[in-house]
């Protein structure tokens, strides 16, 4: 049986390259040289990196790699977000029964069929946001007058939760969602947006309305307390991740003026141009977290008991094994095998959501904004790379 060196080769998180759109070079240099390699994170403390497509699969469907974060030997990649996963745990960072028990609560409001439905909705939130983004003006941020709010609106209008607060629970995200946030701040911040939700979820119990929040409380088996904890998580995630996808596959479709072209002249191929997106851009760029909870061999490598593991999905989503020809944008490439959205028992839950907000994200920019293009050189466009999401801090467009 092989075994990796015990001696960390790599760092983590590490630091870009020269294209801002690829993983860190060190992790394909990871994959080529030693795809199960140990790291060294932030505090000092080892753990495994898994960078091979087929390893991380296998890894992320074996129940004996737990998702539990207050399990010894878990890895967290800094302070911040060790507050963020153990601070106020949600289902994501539980193990089967109970992930599944919580999990099984939210499923149907997530379902493509129902999801589908809400396509219309979607559509007219993002024409009017557009419509006043263009409304006399020929330039403006993408991102906070069109990529942001999209999701947002669509967010809030599933929970229950006033939009006119937007500005308060994207103010905590960015804090919970900063790699380098100090832990007091992160707790901070997710101290008062559960407080928020909880206060709603009160409301919700004398004056019930459809989303769900209110349906979380009808169903009697969740705490006040709980359902504010799932309220926070779906309420960051589902901005926060399509807000970020919107605006970076809009940068890099404008770097890729063939793969435009073939998106415009095909707007039927969205959601098979969605998927290439997903992949190649990979906006989970930390890495998914997991913990052996016995001893475990993945690739020929033998991972001992309570030793930590990150699982670099953005490196797997350029494995030539899988996706030959991966470094560049292929809009025409069956990508539908990519992990963005994880694998196994935890795969997004909302990604349902997420698909068809892109797909009508970028469809209505690209149908009614001819002349796009960067008002900005893109050397001047700030990515954000000290984010647990991945994406860009604004995106100056002209039309």
């Amino acid at each position: 049986m092989a075994t990796a060196a015990q001696t960390p080769r790599f760092t983590h998180p590490a630091a870009r390259g020269a294209c801002p759109f690829a993983p860190p070079p060190a992790y394909q240099q990871a994959q080529q040289e030693e795809p199960i390699s140990r790291i060294s994170l932030w505090d000092g403390a080892a753990s495994w990196l898994v960078t091979r497509h087929e390893d991380i699969k296998a890894v992320l469907s074996d129940a004996r790699f737990s998702s539990d974060a207050t399990r010894p030997g878990f890895p967290f990649i800094s302070a911040g977000a060790r507050q963020l996963s153990t601070g106020q745990p949600t289902f994501i960072r539980m193990d089967d029964p109970e992930h599944a028990r919580l999990r099984r609560m939210l499923t149907g409001e997530f379902m493509i069929k129902k999801v589908e439905a809400l396509r219309p909705e979607v559509q007219r939130i993002a024409d009017e946001l557009l419509d006043a983004m263009t409304d006399g003006r020929s330039s403006g941020d993408l991102v906070s007058e069109f990529a942001l709010p999209l999701p947002s609106l669509v967010i809030c209008l599933l929970l229950g939760v006033p939009y006119q607060d937007h500005d308060f629970f994207q103010e905590c995200s960015r804090i919970l969602l900063r790699r380098e946030a100090p832990a007091e701040e992160v707790r901070v911040a997710q101290d008062r947006l559960v407080d928020y939700l909880i206060k709603l979820t009160d409301s919700k119990r004398a004056e019930p309305d459809d989303g769900i929040l209110s349906r979380l409380v009808a169903r009697g088996e969740l705490s006040t307390e709980e359902i504010g904890a799932m309220g926070r998580l779906l309420l960051v995630a589902g901005h926060e991740t399509t807000a970020n996808m919107t605006a970076l596959s809009v940068l890099a479709l404008l770097q890729n003026p063939d793969q435009l072209a073939h998106l415009r002249a095909h707007p039927e191929s969205v959601a098979g141009a969605v998927e290439e997106l997903l992949r190649y851009l990979t906006i989970v760029h930390s890495g998914l977290t997991r913990v052996a909870a016995e001893d475990v061999t993945v690739g020929g490598v033998r991972i001992r008991a309570g030793e930590g593991v990150i699982c670099m999905v953005s490196a797997a989503n350029r494995d030539e094994q899988q996706f030959p020809g991966g470094d560049g944008l292929d809009l025409s490439r069956d990508a539908r095998r990519h992990l963005a959205f994880g694998f196994g028992v935890h795969q997004c839950l909302g990604q349902p959501l997420a698909r068809l907000e892109l797909q009508i994200a970028l469809n209505t920019i690209l149908r009614r904004l001819p002349e796009l293009r960067l008002a900005v050189p893109f050397e001047e466009v700030r990515f954000r790379g000290e984010m647990l999401i991945y994406g860009v801090h604004e995106l100056p467009l002209a039309w």
